[in-house]
């Protein structure tokens, strides 16, 4: 089997510069879509259901693109069609989203409508997203996969500085933060019209500028069968692809688990923590609810400030996923980078000043640059063969199910903390990411890596259709 060549620093660079301006979409949507939702009147034990849709399109989608881009060859390439469509819908949605309250309908039409139209947009930015992951496993050798997702990482991390940033941004230069009650702020708005515009942008440069291995070469270095002339007969049942699935693939996983329901717990309960707490937001009494005020000044300003502590995780990210490929041991970079992250999140229940809080998301930050870089390097190095996609694909559940695992408990969990006649302690959450993450760490311990292996590829007789 042959080796990938070595690829200049500007090729690694453009096979991820699209991910910039699709990380815009994603960060416009964890940054914002609580505060959307609060906006149009969700009740916070009711927040994290709205969170179910965004992980389940993914773990529907997600494996789905990685079997079709599989079997996709043309004159476009492999992987880069999905990225295109996908880029081209969100931008559509963008446009949309935001604009849930502003059509006049009723508070559960406007909710209505703002799922739909969630639903579609987490969609495409699978659709696009994971297209990106797949072309680095394609196309970088494994002594290049760690400096090509670390390329990836920044990229993402940039991206997000750009999505958290817009409103807050915005609001300096004198669009509104504020709006009547059910009616999103013009400032978000305008946010999302600007990422949409962005994201395509980005998404035609890598168009342009990347082009995938042809099949014949793809399959010399990826070790695909002789007879395997199109790349696309070498076909195994997804179940069958799970059950040979390397050790790598399920340990790393189970790290996963932990981890990113810790950031769900982030992206739905930091807004109404900040807000109650560093801002001081009104309360009011809807009925036998205690909630915050969300059309007060002081709420859209905790939700302005959110999107600058999130910036300060992604330098945060940027700075630290520097540091790790100077720790020598991938499974140390990892656990120290979730400890970190883990008791950055339990902080922020002991810090009241907004600014003291760029300290926890600075740390919450080093966590995040481990989540994107390693579980990714660690195992596509364990994968060869033509189903890279597709593991891949299938992979993106343990990204996934955590989340929805995650959203489904929320509510209940935070239930639990509620004292009747008061408003929810959304910060409980938060103290329960960290120790998710801390328990994440431990898992660590349970990876097993190896390396060029793909079980089902070693037993032809296993072969059969999706």
């Amino acid at each position: 089997m042959k080796t990938p060549p070595n690829l200049s620093f500007w090729k690694l660079w453009n096979l991820s510069f699209g991910f910039f301006g699709v990380q815009i979409a994603y960060a416009l949507q964890s940054a914002n879509i609580s505060r959307i939702f609060a906006t149009l009147g969700a009740d916070p034990h009711n927040l994290s259901y709205f969170w179910i849709l965004p992980p389940l399109m993914g773990i529907i989608v997600q494996p789905i693109i990685g079997v079709m881009s599989d079997r996709t060859w043309n004159r476009f390439g492999r992987r880069i069609p999905y990225l295109f469509a996908g880029a081209l819908v969100a931008v559509i949605v963008m446009c949309l989203l935001p604009n849930a309250g502003s059509f006049h309908m009723t508070v559960s039409a406007a909710m209505i409508f703002g799922l739909i139209s969630l639903m579609f947009l987490d969609t495409s930015i699978n659709v696009a997203m994971q297209p990106f992951k797949m072309m680095v496993g394609d196309t970088v050798n494994e002594k290049q996969k760690g400096l090509a997702y670390s390329i990836q990482s920044f990229l993402c991390n940039a991206g997000s500085l750009v999505g958290y940033l817009f409103p807050i941004i915005l609001t300096a230069i004198g669009i509104t933060s504020v709006a009547p009650k059910g009616v999103v702020p013009d400032s978000v708005i305008w946010s999302f019209y600007g990422g949409a515009i962005i994201l395509i942008l980005c998404v035609i440069y890598t168009t342009v500028k990347v082009k995938e291995y042809p099949p014949e070469l793809y399959n010399e270095y990826h070790g695909v069968p002789e007879e395997t002339k199109d790349g696309n007969k070498e076909k195994a049942n997804i179940i069958t692809l799970l059950i040979h699935a390397p050790k790598t693939f399920w340990t790393v996983g189970l790290v996963q688990f932990f981890c990113w329901a810790a950031f769900m717990y982030m992206w739905t309960y930091t807004n109404g923590t900040i807000a109650a707490g560093a801002f001081e937001t009104p309360v009011l009494e809807d009925g036998s609810r205690v909630v915050l005020d969300t059309a007060s000044q002081q709420y859209q300003a905790a939700g302005d400030w959110v999107g600058v502590l999130f910036t300060v995780q992604a330098i945060g990210s940027v700075i630290w996923a520097a540091v790790i490929p100077f720790i020598k041991n991938r499974k140390a970079a990892y656990i120290v980078s979730l400890v970190i992250g883990g008791i950055g999140f339990i902080s922020t229940s002991f810090f009241t000043n907004q600014y003291m809080l760029f300290i926890s998301y600075a740390m919450i930050g080093c966590a995040w640059a481990a989540m994107l870089a390693l579980p990714f390097t660690i195992l596509t190095n364990s994968l060869t063969g033509g189903h890279m996609g597709t593991y891949l694909g299938l992979f993106n559940g343990t990204i996934c199910l955590p989340q929805i695992v995650a959203a489904v408990c929320g509510g209940a969990i935070l239930s639990f903390f509620t004292e009747p006649g008061q408003l929810a302690p959304e910060g409980v959450m938060l103290v329960l990411a960290g120790v998710l993450l801390l328990v994440g760490a431990v898992c660590v311990l349970f990876i097993k890596e190896g390396h060029g292996t793909t079980p089902v590829e070693e037993n032809p007789m296993m072969s059969e259709n999706i």
